[in-house]
């Protein structure tokens, strides 16, 4: 039997409640033949309280030799005056930059069951299956030099430099291309070409790489900003939105609020594969962050976090049927009317974080 070794590593705010309904998952995939091997460290403002750093050296070295890294949430006001180089959120830049995991997968589903607790009308949202690919280590997070300097005057500077190498772009359109030809053979690439020239550049990149390897998949350009009004006028007509770090942040918070609640979607961070083993190393999260207002009562839908698991099993073990199971079990509960406070529509009892996972292990059970 393969043994499949995950990280865990839950952060702060409601990380860790919703980790623990993952672990529920977890055992009783592994009651039933399938090798887990878990270990479980510290990241964000919990590592730096622990170890004034926002990830240590062992914890990485964890990092390392995981087959997958499941992770939670980082930060909290608590962190809020910390050095900016240990800020919790380092930790989560540490992991993308050093596992080199260039390729950040955020699906957008409106299941069903939720398609009325969107903000959008249900005819807008019902049905949405859309996948965006945030180019994740490069860009204006990372790009140099990126500096608050004080001038002569005496008045201040700040500069963040948006940062391109023709590899970096290559790579995530043929992920993106990848994508879309197993779903409806259609990518969208989103930047900014009319104002910048990283997106020129951005533009460039994908049409050659298009023609060159991917002619049997449409493609359209699209303007960042006109894509962020589309993703709120009619988003079902995207399949795969490929875009550029920034970029990539902003609209899948948005297309994450389509479904209903940012404590619905999953996320996978994927590096390069490994020509030898053909495995590439990934970090799973959630898109919601740590909620630190709701840590600790019991509120937090663990939905995003189990379905980051569920990804996982595909991308990382491939376990094609537990995870179309995993899949299968959150759309049942979801239907039968179980919810957390955020999706609960007027009128409904709203159950907890402990309620949901339990909910899911037994729909999981059911179907056995």
């Amino acid at each position: 039997m393969a043994t499949h070794k995950l990280l865990l590593l839950p952060g702060d705010g409601i990380g860790p409640e919703v980790m623990r309904e993952v672990e529920k998952i977890v055992g009783w995939f592994r009651k039933r033949g399938v090798g887990f091997e878990t270990e479980t460290d510290l990241v964000g403002g919990s590592a730096y309280d622990a170890h004034g750093a926002a990830i240590s050296e062992d914890a990485m070295k964890l990092a390392q030799a995981a087959d997958a890294v499941l992770f939670g949430a980082v930060g909290g006001a608590k962190w809020d005056t910390v050095p900016y180089a240990v800020r919790p959120e380092a930790g989560l830049l540490r992991l993308r930059k050093d596992l080199g995991l260039f390729a950040n997968l955020r699906p957008a589903i409106c299941y069903p069951a939720l398609a009325d607790a969107s903000s959008l009308k249900r005819e807008v949202v019902e049905g949405l299956d859309i996948m965006i690919v945030r180019e994740l280590t490069g860009g204006v997070y990372f790009g140099e030099p990126k500096e608050i300097v004080t001038l002569e005057d005496g008045s201040q500077r700040a500069v963040d430099t948006q940062l391109y190498h023709t590899h970096e772009v290559e790579r995530i359109a043929r992920v993106a291309f990848d994508l879309a030809k197993k779903r409806r053979n259609k990518v969208s690439s989103a930047e900014k070409f009319n104002v910048m020239k990283t997106g020129v550049f951005w533009r460039q990149v994908v049409t050659r790489i298009h023609k060159a390897e991917f002619s049997d998949v449409e493609l359209e350009h699209v303007l960042a900003d006109n894509c962020a009004m589309q993703l709120v006028r009619w988003p079902k007509q995207f399949d795969v939105i490929v875009t550029d770090n920034l970029f990539g942040d902003i609209l899948s918070d948005i297309a994450a609020m389509l479904t209903g609640s940012l404590g619905m979607l999953p996320s996978a961070s994927l590096g390069a594969e490994d020509p030898a083993t053909g495995k590439r190393k990934a970090l799973y999260e959630p898109v919601h962050g740590s909620a630190p207002d709701i840590a600790g009562k019991g509120l937090a839908n663990p939905i995003a976090m189990i379905g980051s698991f569920g990804m996982a099993l595909r991308y990382s073990f491939g376990l094609t049927d537990e995870a179309d199971r995993l899949d299968t079990a959150i759309a049942n509960v979801l239907a039968s009317g179980t919810r957390t406070k955020d999706i609960a529509g007027p009128g409904m009892n709203a159950v907890g974080t402990q309620d949901v996972g339990d909910a899911i292990v037994k729909e999981l059970e059911a179907q056995s």
